[in-house]
């Protein structure tokens, strides 16, 4: 059932559109950022903007760019809790009189996914990543993704996935599906011009770095599936001690893991060479003291952000050949894909990396930032979908333009 409202097009004295994006929670993280973003975007064009979430430490960030956060513990999976929250979400779209609702998450999205329906109102879906398909029950409980009004993939990678695994987007419901790349911010963040020398030099002292050694970056969570494991190896093979590697990212309660990849690092003889550095705030002045940046991830990123911000700093990208990497990443101008797992191929890329002709080096992060401007901008990102809001809000001119679209 395809739902399109026309109750509160901009303009002739009605009121602004109100949308309410649902996710688990507000920590840090792709689906996160994304919904900050999105709200930014809705505050911007007059409307108001609502997130649900059992809350988190971007909380702040959020209501900081005028969103509204509403507690509500949208993280759990429990049936009664689901329904619980259906109620709540139900009783939400008319006491505030919402007209959209954007589900980030499969929990939150069968809540909302009822509150919409009850509701009479438009009800729209983002697959941020890949979901495991073992078994019919795992497969029901991931299709509320595909029961949006428009299906959104953040990246094409993800939307054959959503064809190929569901049968979203096909024949007739081509246009239900709609890949929206996400997008960094390149103006005040990921832009090198932006970033003093201070916050530069700050940063290194806090992670003791040597002048004069390259530095190789692995930003991202201590989970396994992130690669760390394997850089560590390629380290092992890259044959010398006179780099350092610095590994970005806190192991939010994975003390296991991180308790393997320390014990790695002494086994190996690696204890000069590596870095665990925990989360990092700065992330672009973080990226200004790499000499290449590594996402070493063993199952497919469905996007890749690292990739995209490393090139927004002008970095040179090593990655994993699947996912949404083989998007992000031009192999030869502004970065190397690598096979999945494969620590030998891994280290011969950054033997090419960390002894680039520095003017080679200077084309590649003039190529990768061009590549981002182009492609992978948050400005990109949320008017493509401020403009599924709007068609399925009724507004004219995004419906005459869809309609022209399909003919």
């Amino acid at each position: 059932m395809s739902v399109t409202t026309e109750h509160n097009i901009d303009g002739g004295g009605n009121k602004k559109p109100i949308v309410l994006q649902v996710l688990p929670a507000l920590e840090t993280g792709g689906v996160e950022r994304t919904a900050v973003d999105m709200a930014k975007a809705i505050t911007a064009a007059g409307w108001t903007a609502l997130v649900a979430s059992q809350g988190g430490r971007m909380q702040y960030e959020l209501e900081r760019v005028g969103g509204e956060h509403i507690v509500m513990p949208l993280a759990s999976k429990n049936p009664l809790q689901i329904h619980r929250n259906a109620a709540n979400l139900t009783a939400l779209v008319y006491d505030r009189g919402i007209d959209l609702i954007h589900a980030r998450s499969r929990a939150p999205a069968w809540s909302a996914l009822m509150a919409a329906r009850r509701g009479k109102i438009p009800f729209v879906t983002t697959f941020h990543g890949t979901y495991g398909l073992k078994g019919p029950f795992k497969k029901l409980y991931n299709s509320v993704m595909t029961r949006g009004d428009r299906v959104i993939a953040n990246s094409n990678f993800i939307a054959d996935r959503v064809r190929t695994d569901y049968g979203v987007g096909l024949g007739d419901d081509a246009g239900r599906l709609i890949a929206v790349p996400r997008g960094i911010e390149t103006t005040r963040f990921f832009n090198p011009a932006a970033v003093s020398a201070e916050r530069i030099i700050q940063l290194a002292e806090k992670w003791r770095l040597t002048d004069g050694l390259p530095v190789i970056m692995l930003p991202g969570r201590l989970t396994r599936w992130k690669g760390q494991a394997v850089l560590i190896e390629a380290l092992k093979h890259y044959g010398q001690n006179d780099v350092i590697c610095v590994l970005v990212g806190d192991d939010q309660g994975r003390t296991k893991y991180r308790e393997e990849l320390e014990a790695m690092v002494r086994d190996l003889d690696l204890e000069s060479v590596v870095r665990f550095v925990g989360n990092c705030t700065d992330m672009a002045a973080a990226y200004m003291l790499a000499d290449v940046v590594v996402s070493a991830s063993t199952d497919p990123e469905a996007f890749g952000r690292v990739a995209v911000e490393a090139q927004a700093m002008g970095r040179p990208v090593i990655a994993t050949d699947h996912g949404g990497a083989r998007e992000t990443i031009l192999p030869g101008k502004t970065g190397w894909l690598v096979p999945p797992g494969d620590a030998l191929e891994l280290a011969s890329a950054l033997r090419k990396a960390v002894h680039l002709d520095p003017g080679v080096r200077a084309e590649m992060a003039s190529a990768g930032r061009a590549h981002v401007m182009e492609e992978y901008k948050v400005e990109l990102m949320t008017a493509r979908t401020m403009f599924i809001y709007r068609e399925l809000l009724g507004f004219p001119e995004a419906k005459s333009a869809a309609e022209a679209e399909k003919t």
